[in-house]
Parts: structure tokens; sequence; C-alpha cells
């Protein structure tokens, strides 16, 4: 008898790479997706795209929240910033669901490289 798998439905496969897009929740699918390495080519290049989206996301918000915790005069400026960093974050992972929902490409000019090299060399 043949194994049906009920993933191989390609609407639900569109809705699992929206999943990976959703801002910070996606981050842990994307991951466990790149971990297990069976999936296609394409779907682990949205992988490491939404993992370095929130990876970068996360460092650069830590770092502005800590600088400005530790700054009385850069104070406003640095928090302005954090919520800027986020904004754009939130901005572009809901962009690239809008590409995906018109089955344009997902990549990045600078991301979709360091997402390519050095997420790749680490975690695929």
């Amino acid at each position: 008898m043949k194994d049906i798998d009920p993933f191989e439905n390609p609407d639900l496969k569109r809705l699992e790479v929206f999943i990976y897009l959703t801002p910070v929740l996606g981050f842990f699918p994307a991951l466990w997706t790149l971990y297990r390495r069976r999936d296609s080519p394409s779907r682990q290049a949205v992988s490491r795209l939404s993992v370095t989206l929130a990876i970068g996301w996360l460092l650069g918000y830590i770092l502005l929240g800590a600088s400005a915790d530790a700054s009385e005069s850069w104070q406003l400026p640095l928090l302005l910033m954090n919520s800027l960093l986020t904004s754009g974050y939130f901005v572009v992972c809901i962009w690239l669901m809008i590409r995906l929902s018109q089955h344009q490409s997902l990549r990045l000019p600078v991301i979709s490289t360091i997402a390519e090299r050095v997420v790749r060399k680490y975690l695929s």
C-alpha cells in the first residue's frame, strides 16, 4: 500500500512557508526546518532568510535597548532607532508574505546573501 503524505499538498506547503515568515514566532519552525535538513532547497532558503532576519532583529533590539539604558543623553534617539528597527522587521516580514502570495521571489539583496553564506555554514 502506498503511503500518502498529507503535507504533499502545495497549498499546505505554502502555508508552512507563510508560518516561517511570521515575525518572531516563525523563527522556531524555520530553525526546525534547517535542523531537519529534509525539505526542498527553496524552503530551506526561506527558512535561512527568516532565521537571519529574526537573529538580526534580536541582536539589534538587545544592543539598542542596552545602549539606551546605559546612556542618559542618547536614550531617546536610541529608543527611537529601536522602535524603527522593530517596525522595519515586521514590515519586511509582511512584505515577504505578500510577495509569497503573489508567487514572486523572496530574495532580499544583502540579507539573502548573508543568509546563504553564514547561516547555511552553521545551520544547514
